[in-house]
């Protein structure tokens, strides 16, 4: 039995290609057009990739990015047209790869460097592996008196929210450097620093760009009554690294480890940062003990 020309494409004809939107599919490079490439993907007509669609970063030429005659994967995006041509996309897959990788990275607290590209009134905008990042103000890590300073900079950043279902990822420069800071520290390490704010409970501790606790309990041997008659905000300040907790990010300091008698950092916190070097042997004496 002879199998003619017509008989193949009545054949091709009756074939069901059936390209759900959001299926991934294999197909080769045919050709390449100002506006996109021709793909072969087995169907009743070649498949067509907007070249918007070709990679995560905006991008003006085909070169370096795809060739003639290579297989790659794509995502269809559009159903077949009356011509029976579908759309596709090779960004979606990048996208969805570059978020499950970035969720990744979260879950395990890492850091990347990124570069500003933009600003608002809320804070910058930063460019991740061709993804749009936002970081707040708040978490910058450092002050800007005017935000458009940081276009062009480059930050390390840790991860805040990841929420591909919302296109929403929000980055840390200050949660970075907290981060990396926590692993240089270690119990019984002084620290020298500023008195940031107060707050009922204690007096939070600026340092190398991130902050501790000197819970109201840790300043003295001695009751303090009165947190504002023993500290002030902006108040260079030595304490001693006492406890760290990495999982949640939290860094206690004491200046109670420092004194020679009860009351003493009351009475004279100048002398007894002065001279916190000279008992800090002391300190990580005892502390090391406490852990044994």
């Amino acid at each position: 039995m002879t199998f003619s020309a017509e008989d193949f494409a009545k054949a091709l004809e009756a074939h069901d290609y059936d390209f759900q939107v959001g299926s991934t599919v294999r197909g080769t490079v045919i050709s390449f057009a100002p506006d996109g490439a021709t793909v072969d993907i087995g169907g009743k007509s070649a498949a067509f990739l907007p070249i918007r669609e070709a990679a995560v970063r905006p991008i003006t030429s085909f070169d370096g990015v795809l060739e003639p005659g290579v297989e790659y994967s794509f995502q269809v995006i559009r159903d077949q047209d009356a011509d029976g041509q579908v759309l596709l996309s090779i960004r979606k897959l990048q996208l969805k790869q570059l978020w499950n990788k970035l969720a990744q990275q979260a879950e395990e607290s890492a850091v990347m460097e990124v570069k500003v590209t933009g600003f608002n009134k809320g804070g910058v905008t930063v460019d991740v592996e061709g993804m749009r990042g936002f970081v707040p103000r708040s978490h910058l890590g450092r002050t800007y008196e005017n935000l458009e300073d940081a276009v062009g900079q480059r930050l390390t950043v840790g991860f805040l929210e990841v929420n591909p279902a919302a296109n929403k990822l929000v980055m840390s420069a200050r949660m970075a450097a907290r981060s990396q800071m926590m692993s240089t520290l270690a119990l019984g390490q002084l620290i020298e620093g500023t008195v940031a704010s107060l707050k009922p409970f204690g007096a939070f501790v600026e340092f190398d760009g991130i902050s501790g606790l000197l819970h109201i309990k840790q300043i003295s041997k001695n009751y303090v009554e009165s947190l504002p008659s023993v500290l002030k905000v902006g108040q260079p300040i030595k304490a001693v690294v006492v406890a760290l907790d990495p999982e949640k990010n939290r860094i206690s300091l004491s200046t109670k480890v420092l004194e020679k008698y009860p009351g003493e950092i009351i009475k004279e916190a100048e002398a007894v940062f002065e001279d916190a070097e000279n008992r800090l042997n002391d300190v990580s004496r005892m502390l090391n003990d406490s852990e044994a």
